[in-house]
Parts: C-alpha cells; structure tokens; sequence
C-alpha cells in the first residue's frame, strides 16, 4: 500500500490476513482488527482516504484496458455468512468509484437452467473483462460449501468440485485476472445481534430472510466447511484472506486495503495521447 492508505496500518495487512499453512479458522478471533493500531475514527478518516486512491487506480485500470490488448481486471470474491457485511463492502469499497468500471454479480440460488449445466457455468459468464473490478457477491464456493453442509451433492463430486474451481481459478490468473477472495468472519452471538436488529426495524425487514436461522443451526457444519475450502483452495495463483468482521469499519477498510494491494502490483498506467497534444490546443484555441 502507499504511504498514506497505510497511515494507521502497523504493516502491510495481506500477509496478516492471507491464508497460509497450518491456517485455522477457529483460531481467528472475529472481533481483532490485525495490523490497525487505531479505532473507528481513525479508520473511518483512512477509508475516506484510500477511496480516493482506489478510485484513481479503477480508472487508470480502466483506462489502460481501452488501448492495450490483453489488459488485466480484478475479481473481488466475497464469501460469508448471512449478515456478515457484504452489502456494506460493496456499497463503502466498491462504491467509492466509477459505476461504469465495475462489474457486480449477486449470485442466488441457481435456476433451473443453471442446474443443467456444470456448476462453474454461471460463474464464467460472469468473470470481468480486462480493466474492470468484478464483484461475487457469493459464488463458486457456495457449491462447496451448502452443498457439502445440506448434502445437496455427494462426496465425490464436493471432491471434484475443489480440483475444478483451482483449475478454473489458475485459468483466470493466467489471463491476467487478478483475484482477490475474502471471507467475512463474524461470529455467531454478532450474527444474531444483527438479525435482531433486521427484525426490530421495519426499514430492515427486507434484508431479513427466515431461512438465516436454519443456516445458523448448522454454523459448525459451515465453519468446518469453510476449513475444507481454504485448505483445499487457498492457491499462490488465487490465495484466500480471512477478515475478521464484528468491527464493520474495520472490514471495509481491510478489504479496501487489499483491493489497493492488488491494484498497485498491476500498476496500471495512463494512456499516452495518440495524437499531438501542442497542435490539438491550437486548433482548439483557434475556434
């Protein structure tokens, strides 16, 4: 990150956050804020500050794409639990730029059209092209993760599914597709303070969704599922960071931060003109 995105970072947080070898979920307090020696404020200040960079870095990405073949995008995976914030990432992260240069997909439950076709087929018709930030609001994973906890597939192709999804993934970073997989990690008594409140405001009673507390009867069932997918697809092509997510501010500011990181390894630049600048301002002066 650049000086000023990390004014209040101890260290670069994508090594705190990554998942690496011998990583244990259980093991990640939900309510720690790794590599912010600051609270809320201050937190709020420095996401207001790297909005500003992010939103220089999708344009030039952008920018880029439309004279150079091949050009690199991003891909913003977001995985969670219900109610974890992944609303809120897209709306104060995301947000922060140009409409025009992102590409969000909220993936549901799969049509019955989708169900005819292999399960990453949805999900490559939804993969950005070059210069834009693409957005899985839910994805891939989901066809591990509630089809191992509810049994909605058997083991042998939850196996197939894991080789699949690294190959596909390997695929996209191979073609310049940068992608960047976060899991939102709440825990359980956060999650229930925040369907109550869903439930004791009517300005929130769309958001809620009775099924959340059948899902939450099955929480270790799903925390373990989630085990099995970082252990199985956290790559060096396409590794898996684990935000803890009780501090809402702090896990948009530490899925920012790892936007930027990966924003600034591409480096995009500027399009040079193709045409002379001095004899534009002439004529342009002269009418």
């Amino acid at each position: 990150m650049t000086a000023t995105s990390q004014k209040h970072w101890t260290g670069d947080p994508s090594p705190l956050l990554r998942v690496g070898e011998g990583f244990r979920l259980s093991d990640v307090d939900p309510d720690a804020t790794p590599g912010y020696e600051r609270g809320k404020k201050s937190g709020a200040e420095d996401l207001a500050a790297g909005a500003a960079q992010f939103d220089e870095l999708q344009e030039r990405l952008f920018a880029q794409s439309r004279v150079q073949d091949g050009s690199p995008a991003v891909l913003l995976v977001l995985q969670a639990m219900d109610s974890a914030g992944k609303g809120g990432i897209v709306r104060h992260v995301i947000g922060a730029t140009d409409p025009q240069g992102v590409h969000l997909t909220a993936f549901k439950k799969p049509t019955d059209e989708e169900l005819g076709h292999d399960f990453l087929w949805r999900i490559e018709k939804e993969v950005p092209g070059p210069g834009y930030i693409g957005v899985f609001d839910r994805s891939h994973y989901e066809d591990v993760l509630i089809g191992r906890v509810r049994g909605l597939a058997p083991a042998d192709e939850i196996e197939r599914r894991y080789v699949a999804i690294n190959e596909f993934e390997n695929r996209l970073a191979g073609r310049g597709v940068h992608l960047v997989k976060v899991m939102l990690h709440i825990s359980g008594d956060e999650q229930k303070s925040r369907l109550m409140e869903r439930l004791e405001r009517p300005d929130k009673h769309w958001k809620y969704n009775p099924g959340d507390v059948d899902e939450r009867q099955e929480w270790p069932a799903y925390m373990a599922a989630y085990q099995h997918v970082f252990d199985r697809t956290s790559t060096d092509a396409a590794p898996w960071f684990v935000v803890p997510a009780n501090a809402k501010w702090y896990a948009r500011l530490a899925v920012q931060a790892l936007l930027l990181d990966a924003l600034e390894r591409i480096d995009p630049q500027w399009p040079t003109a193709d045409f002379d600048v001095q004899a534009e301002k002439a004529r342009l002066a002269a009418t």
